[in-house]
Order: structure tokens, then sequence, then C-alpha cells
């Protein structure tokens, strides 16, 4: 006796479910944390001293003190500060850089070319961490050390995939702007400036918005090459609660929301633009 093979209707429905299956539990393993975070950020300290459950409910629902002494005590406005002050030069940098980097590799013919590219490939490779040292050096030996500049630097020189992107759209601006332009009279730079800038918009609202995300939610650098508490910047800020002997992890709860928030806000404002703008840069 044979069993029958499932109709091509039943192993449709067979993949949707385990494809909505998959979703929500993707959906529970990202929304658990959060969930947890921010029911802590609603307790008191004496709830936290009780061993209070991680998913339980806070006595006060309103309870809203945290939050207050998080962004006194984190001195979060000073942190925002600096992190805007980052970010403003940091994601600046990055598109000049990255856009003038891709024209030039894409648009100009020299010796060693597709060994440059290669190697912008290899350095996507190697594990930030193994150079740290050599970093460090660099970076103090200029004068950068536990100043503003040493993430704003470091952040601009280290973003291989942001030349990646723009390198993709570059490739799909037809030569024949640049000949026109040429024939007009301008240059390398005009054909940059006028032309070339102008088209990568997508590209460039990709660059900004996953730029200013990943240097906005950094801990690394600010905490390795800013040592100083006035440099503090919003990841280093919930360390001011964490000490040798115990944590205040209701306030931390309290400073990460207020850390998450921005993030999330603009992430979801502006989500369409990022996914618009990998699908372009990868189908042209």
């Amino acid at each position: 006796m044979t069993l029958a093979h499932p109709t091509p209707v039943v192993r449709r429905r067979v993949a949707r479910t385990l494809t909505h299956l998959s979703l929500v539990l993707a959906s529970v393993v990202v929304l658990l944390p959060l969930a947890v975070v921010f029911l802590t950020s609603l307790k008191s300290e004496q709830e936290m001293a009780r061993g209070s459950r991680a998913l339980g409910l806070p006595d006060d629902l309103l309870n809203l003190r945290n939050y207050a002494t998080a962004f006194r005590d984190g001195e979060m406005l000073a942190a925002f500060g600096n992190t805007a002050f980052i970010l403003l030069f940091a994601v600046t940098g990055t598109v000049v850089i990255g856009s003038m980097a891709a024209y030039a590799i894409d648009r100009f013919t020299f010796r060693f070319r597709k060994l440059i590219v290669a190697l912008f490939l290899v350095a996507t490779l190697v594990p930030g961490v193994t150079t740290q040292v050599a970093t460090f050096q660099i970076v103090d030996s200029f004068g950068m050390f536990d100043s503003l500049w040493a993430p704003i630097a470091l952040y601009m020189g280290t973003d291989i995939v942001s030349i990646y992107i723009f390198l993709q759209f570059v490739r799909s601006i037809p030569i024949s702007l640049d000949e026109a332009a040429r024939l007009d009279g301008a240059n390398a730079f005009t054909i940059y400036r006028k032309i070339i800038f102008p088209l990568l918009r997508p590209a460039i609202a990709t660059v900004v918005i996953v730029k200013g995300i990943t240097v906005y939610n950094d801990f690394y650098i600010p905490f390795l090459y800013m040592p100083s508490e006035d440099l503090g910047v919003i990841s280093t800020s919930l360390f001011r609660f964490k000490g040798p002997y115990a944590a205040h992890w209701e306030t931390i709860s309290a400073g990460t929301v207020l850390v998450i928030l921005p993030t999330l806000i603009v992430f979801l404002a502006l989500q369409r633009f990022i996914y618009n703008g990998f699908m372009r840069g990868a189908t042209k």
C-alpha cells in the first residue's frame, strides 16, 4: 500500500504555517528582552530587592521616577549632545569619503584598482578587535585620545560597507553623463559634485540611517577612547549606575528605554528608505 503524496495546496499550506511560526518565534525572541527591560524600568528599588519576577508587573504602572533619575544622574542631556556632535561629523564624513571613493574606483582607471577593491573586501573580513592595539597607538600618537575626535576619525575611516553601497549605485549611473559633462568643460570634481552626488540620494539616505544607528548604539569605541566622564555618550552614560558591588537595574533599564526610543522611532519612520536603498543597490 503506497502513501499518497501531499498535493501542492497542502504543501503550500504547510510552508505558510512554518513561515508564520518562524516569524512568531523570531518576534518573541526579539520582543521578550525589550518587555523585560520596560517592565523593570517601572519597578521600584524595593521591588527589585524583593526579587521581583522579570516579567512580573510593577506595583505602579505609572512609576516614572526611574526615568527622571536616569536622565538626571546619568547626565543624559550632555550625553545626547556629545552623541549628536559625533553623529554629525562621523555620518557627514562617511557620506563624503564613501561616495568619493566609490566614484574614483568606478570611474577612474589606475594601476592596482582591482587589488584595492579586493583589499576593501578583505578588510571587512578582519575582526576589528584584532587591530585595536595598533589602532589605539595611532589614535594616541595623533593626540586624539580622550577627545570627541577619536571616535569620529574611527567611524569615518572604517566603514567599508558604505563604500560598497555607494559603489553599486555609481555603477548604475550611465558614463554618458560624465562624457557629456566633460564636453562642456567640466572636470572630475565638478562631475562628482553636480552629477554623481545628487544621483546618489537613495544611497545617501541608506548610509545615513544605517551609519547613524550604528554610531548611536556603539559602546566599545566611546568607552575605550573617551574615558573622561564629561565625554560620555548615550551608550556609556548607563555605566554610571553600575558600582563595584551592585547595579541599579531599575535605573539602568529606564536609561536603556530612553536610549532605545530615538533609534526605534527613526527606524520605524525611515525603514522604507533602508530597504529600498539596499534593494535598489542590489538590483542595479
